[in-house]
């Protein structure tokens, strides 16, 4: 029987949870080798080139988004710099740390945490949006949602 995390953070957490594993089913089976082979040389985006290049920001952003939003409460911590793997046994571990540190960050917060109308209050994102925490945690599920998209598309040309 499948427990539950209880409010709306065990519900956004169970959603992400989700999100994650399922992307980690998409990517489990990719061979260490195919990581590197530039899979969109047409894309000026430098995070879509390779499946590498993709679960590498995939990992970075996750890590972003949960130090985003542990830093509203007056902190200034710095997300792990990006780094660049050679086995898809890595990316597994780092997505892991990544659902393992925003369930941390989670624990120091009440549901009522979640939303903020006042936009001076909020995240301010690097692409200029502002988000408050759900936001910013819906756009974190999606995030993965997307490239999960990405990843499965890239195999199915093999």
């Amino acid at each position: 029987m499948k427990t539950y995390k209880r409010g709306a953070i065990g519900a956004l957490l169970g959603i992400y949870e989700q999100a994650i594993a399922d992307f980690k089913t998409v990517i489990e089976n990719i061979p260490d080798e195919a990581l590197t082979i530039i899979t969109g040389s047409q894309t000026p985006d430098e995070d879509c080139r390779s499946l590498q290049t993709i679960l590498s920001h995939v990992v970075h952003a996750g890590f972003g988004y949960a130090t985003s939003i542990h830093n509203l409460k007056g902190t200034n911590l710095i997300r792990p710099a990006k780094t660049f793997h050679v086995t898809v046994k890595e990316y597994l571990d780092d997505l892991t740390n990544v659902f393992t540190y925003t369930e941390k960050v989670f624990r120091a917060m009440n549901d009522a945490e979640l939303e903020e109308h006042d936009n001076s209050l909020k995240i301010k994102t690097g692409w200029g949006q502002c988000y408050d925490v759900e936001q910013m945690t819906e756009h974190a599920i999606v995030h993965i949602l997307r490239h999960k998209r990405q990843i499965e598309k890239i195999m199915s040309l093999y």
